[in-house]
């Protein structure tokens, strides 16, 4: 091993200088002494199979709605399951470098995912479901929409912000509105979880820069002094927007969000 990378069968690291065995057909990695507990049988598996590195939003999603990828369902899922009872969930993070590791694992994986259940720290899916969503190309408000958003949660009333961003979500691309949905129903949970104690506005300060973000790929300084605050406010507005508002949009096909 010349650079550190996730045993697929055990996901521990294979460090710098020791041997592993790597399948010629699908790509599969492994420690020497996970060689027994690989499959017998290999099915190879064409690049296309495994998501991107990097991508929008879309590049995750499946191709039946609600448009949701599924390592973002696998991950809420987990969170909800065995979650809900932790302090600061999403505000404590979790070790970065599982956070990394398990995030490849799961990007090579593509669509069948292996289970997060033998993850034991819970702030550290939490911390795969952030990474995912920080590192897509455009956040996702995405980059033409962003000035639309800051706008509406400017609006003082909030019967006509609330208007204003109704409008402005149902303009978002379908799987970014349908990941939106799913993610604001999901941090409505979180909020409403008194053992969390992260409230609406604990949870705005974790996601307005990672939602929400800037209006390009790369913004001036005086773009992210200005922009960052307004963020905040972006989400913040968007939680307060009523559940069925959310349910709309994901709940018809509900049961395809149960993960793999």
């Amino acid at each position: 091993m010349i650079r550190p990378e996730p045993c697929g069968v055990c996901g521990s690291r294979i460090r710098f200088g020791k041997t592993a065995i790597k399948c010629c057909q699908c790509q599969l990695l492994l420690h020497t002494k996970c060689r027994e507990q690989c499959p017998s049988l290999c099915t190879p598996r064409p690049h296309h199979h495994a998501w991107p590195q990097e991508g929008v939003l879309a590049d995750f999603a499946p191709s039946t709605p609600p448009l949701v990828p599924t390592l973002v369902v696998q991950c809420v899922t987990e969170v909800e399951k065995r979650g809900l009872t932790e302090t600061g969930l999403y505000r404590v993070p979790g070790a970065e470098q599982l956070v990394r590791e398990w995030k490849q694992k799961l990007l090579r994986a593509g669509g069948a995912l292996p289970a997060l259940s033998t993850v034991t720290d819970i702030h550290v899916v939490c911390g795969v479901l952030k990474d995912f969503l920080r590192g897509l190309k455009e956040p996702l408000v995405t980059f033409s929409l962003h000035p639309a958003f800051l706008k509406a949660a400017d609006i003082p009333d909030d019967a006509a912000s609330d208007t204003a961003l109704r409008h402005v979500v149902s303009k978002l691309p379908p799987a970014n509105r349908d990941t939106l949905a799913f993610l604001m129903l999901h941090l409505l949970r979180v909020s409403h979880s008194p053992d969390c104690k992260m409230d609406v506005l604990n949870l705005s300060r974790v996601f307005g820069p990672t939602l929400v973000g800037y209006s390009s790929a790369n913004p001036t300084p005086l773009a992210i002094m200005e922009d960052t605050p307004r963020q905040c406010k972006v989400v913040a507005r968007l939680l307060s927007l009523p559940p069925s508002f959310w349910r709309g949009f994901v709940e018809t096909e509900q049961e395809n969000l149960v993960p793999v």
